[in-house]
Order: structure tokens, then C-alpha cells, then sequence
């Protein structure tokens, strides 16, 4: 059975791939080609990541920095979402559509940097193996339920409201 911490991790794989991609992307054409998978590939996750790894997080396998951890995660999910949001407002390839693509980049791999640092070593330690795997098969449905976004709003979470709703 698929383990979801590997699965966020080949996740996060895809997306230090899709942002190098950008880098030798052409033309709109093919900046367009590279963004587009790669933003949604980026909301999708951070749903997943909110549905399925950060509930269990808070409630019994995240340790003593869990909250903490949490709060910073959806803090860093909503500012990967703002500079996708704010690429989407302009034309491909544009230098205000490169700001948001640059914003949504950086905060996505200081995010992967403290998720694989912190959050997934801490969970590992705490969730046993039958945890970790009964969670990646609900990552691999939520991404089958959901194929393209399908059912998703990709809205910003108040990082408060969000833990007292899952603690």
C-alpha cells in the first residue's frame, strides 16, 4: 500500500520539475502548457494536504509542534494560491503574470522545505504504518473524486478557524 507521506513526496518531485520546466518554456505557448497542469497539480495538493494529511496531524500523530506546523502549512497553502490567483489575472508570460508565478513558487518551496524538514518526519514518527497507508489510499481516491479540480474551490483558510475545526 501506498504510504501518503511518499505520495506527498512525489508530489512535491512534480512540482520542482514543473517549475524548472517553466524555465526553459518558449513563447506563452509553451509557458501556458507547463503552468496550467502545474498550478492545478498545486491546488489539488494543498486540498488533499488540508482533507487528509492535517486533520490527522492535529488530532493524534503530529507530535508537539503540530499546531504550529498546521498553522504555518495553510498560511503557506493560501500564499502558493495567491500568486497562482494572481498569475490568472494576466496574460502568459507577462512580467505581472511572472510575479505571480514567482510568488507562488518561492512560497511553494519554502513550504516543501519545512513540510519535509518538519511536518513529515514528525508525522512518520507518530502515525503508525497502517495510518500512513490507510491515509495514501484516501490521497489516491481524493485525487481520483477530484480529476482536473472537479469539485474543488481552491479558497483561502483561516489558519485559526481551520485548526479548532480539526483539533
Amino acid at each position: 500500500m501506498d504510504d501518503i507521506t511518499a505520495l506527498i513526496m512525489e508530489d512535491h518531485h512534480t512540482f520542482r520539475v514543473g517549475f524548472a520546466r517553466l524555465d526553459d518554456a518558449k513563447g506563452a505557448e509553451q509557458l501556458k502548457a507547463v503552468w496550467e497542469p502545474l498550478a492545478l497539480h498545486l491546488d489539488i495538493h494543498a486540498d488533499a494536504e488540508e482533507e487528509i494529511l492535517y486533520p490527522h496531524l492535529l488530532t493524534d500523530s503530529g507530535g508537539d509542534e503540530a499546531e504550529e506546523e498546521t498553522d504555518d502549512a495553510i498560511k503557506d497553502h493560501n500564499k502558493i494560491r495567491d500568486g497562482i490567483a494572481e498569475a490568472g489575472k494576466h496574460p502568459v508570460g507577462s512580467d505581472p503574470w511572472w510575479a505571480g508565478v514567482w510568488q507562488a513558487r518561492t512560497e511553494n518551496s519554502e513550504h516543501l522545505a519545512e513540510e519535509e524538514d518538519e511536518v513529515l518526519p514528525d508525522f512518520r514518527k507518530h502515525a503508525t504504518p497502517e495510518l500512513r497507508a490507510e491515509l495514501g489510499a484516501k490521497w489516491l481516491k481524493f485525487f481520483a473524486d477530484h480529476p482536473q479540480g472537479k469539485g474543488l474551490d481552491f479558497h483561502n483558510k483561516d489558519p485559526e478557524k481551520y485548526i479548532e475545526e480539526h483539533s
